[in-house]
């Protein structure tokens, strides 16, 4: 068992928890950033944190138990709104990889905020554990993150970045946003 929790220790790793921990703090502090500066770091991260996670080696649950989690509801609800409040108007984007996209005729919402808060969630109670400092539960959070990853908030992440790139390229800031956000 002992040689199995070494994983914890690889380089990839190591990188993948640094590069985790820089976006939980950023998200933490992104309620006083202006919109263009948040978007700008944003889009460096994002894709930092996808190439870092796809680049873990497969990983294995050896306890028994579910390593514990950090983010309550009501964190979770409080990172969501100051993601929205420093998102604005451009918070919602439209969906089109929703498994139920087929069976509407409508187009389907979602929003930056709650995606960017549903990767902090699971990041977050990642680098809780990891931070506990005990091989198992640290080895068996990180298993649970990359599969995570693979069913979930990876598909979140690229959604969002593609919707994070229409609000920096394709929208650009208009003069009614610049001004609003000189306000805020």
């Amino acid at each position: 068992m002992k040689k199995d929790s070494q994983v914890i220790f690889d380089r990839n790793v190591i990188e993948f928890v640094t590069v985790a921990a820089e976006f939980c703090k950023f998200i933490e502090q992104s309620e006083e950033s202006k919109r263009k500066d948040f978007v700008d770091t944003i889009l460096k991260l994002l894709p930092l944190l996808y190439l870092k996670t796809s680049m873990l080696s497969p990983c294995e649950i050896l306890g028994e138990e579910a390593p514990e989690t950090f983010v309550t509801e009501e964190t979770y609800e409080i990172i969501r709104m100051n993601l929205a409040g420093v998102m604005g108007n451009k918070d919602d984007y439209l969906d089109v990889f929703v498994s139920d996209m087929k069976y509407s005729d409508q187009p389907i919402t979602r929003y930056i905020s709650e995606d960017l808060a549903d990767i902090y969630q699971d990041i977050k109670d990642f680098i809780f554990v990891f931070q506990l400092g005990l091989n198992e539960t640290m080895n068996d959070s990180l298993a649970i993150c990359q599969e995570n990853f693979r069913l979930y908030w990876g598909q979140k992440l690229v959604n969002t970045l593609r919707a994070l790139h229409e609000v920096k390229y394709c929208n650009g800031q208009e003069e009614g946003d610049e001004e609003m956000e000189d306000e805020a």
